[in-house]
């Protein structure tokens, strides 16, 4: 199985009044998810802040760029995408589920929404007891399958910047109370601080995203019977660079962050499987 992972992708409403910012919003995000979506995968996956502020047209023109029938299209809600109306509301427009699981024979996807509602002030992260319960399900039932997390928001202090005030799921919820149930190999795939990074501990592996508009590019998720590889797909070419640069200089809500990129340590990753580890 082959999942493709879209970081913060901010896609933003502007002041078409502005000369050239809607060619390069255009320009910029056509290529970006054409090329998203032109990768070979199974499932396509936004860890988040696929817009900016969660606009009923950012949606719309965002998902109709990203509608294609034969392209399964997961959304993670990520705080950016519940700031201008309600969860419900976002869902209805979006036809995604708050949180669910996939329980495919390689490993069971699990998709989080930590984002919180109408919080303008307040971006960092959180999860009801209801969620917490339903996500300590599903980390016992994963057994020794892999289990592959998806939530927009980090675990805290593990990936860089999940250490910064409201830069993490909140530091009261005890979330390794609930991952250390997990028997074998578990993975956190996240966004929201704009850093690519990856952090292992114990037998959990945490890989972030940086936002597309700092390093416009993806990760591919292989899930294999021997490994879970993990690798970076850059998005090339000077336009989509120039018109991103047009963006910065425009965008509400939104900072560039210079250090997005991270070590090449920080793009790419291999888990082996529990049974070539036991065979090891």
């Amino acid at each position: 199985m082959r999942l493709a992972l879209l970081g913060d992708l901010h896609y933003h409403e502007i002041d078409r009044s502005i000369p050239g910012l809607a060619d390069a919003r255009d320009a910029f995000y056509r290529h970006v998810l054409d090329e998203f979506l032109n990768l070979d995968a199974d499932l396509y996956v936004s860890l988040g802040d696929l817009t900016n502020f969660g606009l009923t047209s950012e949606l719309e023109e965002v998902y109709a760029m990203l509608r294609r029938p034969d392209k399964p299209f997961v959304h993670v809600l990520g705080n950016h995408d519940l700031y201008g109306q309600t969860r419900e509301d976002v869902l209805k427009i979006t036809g995604q589920q708050r949180y669910h699981v996939l329980d495919t024979e390689g490993a069971m996807l699990v998709f989080l929404d930590t984002a919180k509602e109408l919080d303008f002030n307040d971006w960092g992260g959180w999860l009801d007891f209801e969620q917490l319960a339903w996500l300590e399900d599903k980390v016992e039932s994963s057994g020794e399958k892999p289990l592959l997390v998806f939530g927009h928001h980090p675990v805290y202090r593990t990936t860089a910047g999940s250490e910064r005030e409201k830069g993490s799921i909140h530091p009261g919820i005890d979330m390794w109370n609930i991952l250390n149930r997990k028997k074998g190999i578990g993975i956190y795939f996240n966004g929201h601080t704009h850093m690519d990074s990856i952090v292992q501990r114990d037998d959990w592996s945490f890989v972030q995203m940086s936002a597309c508009l700092d390093e416009p590019g993806f990760r591919i998720v292989e899930i294999g019977n021997e490994a879970i590889r993990i690798s970076a797909v850059d998005v090339a070419g000077p336009e989509v660079l120039e018109a991103a640069a047009v963006l910065h200089r425009h965008m509400k809500h939104f900072t560039p962050n210079p250090h997005a990129r991270g070590t090449e340590a920080d793009r790419a990753l291999t888990v082996p499987a529990l049974n070539s580890m036991k065979q090891l």
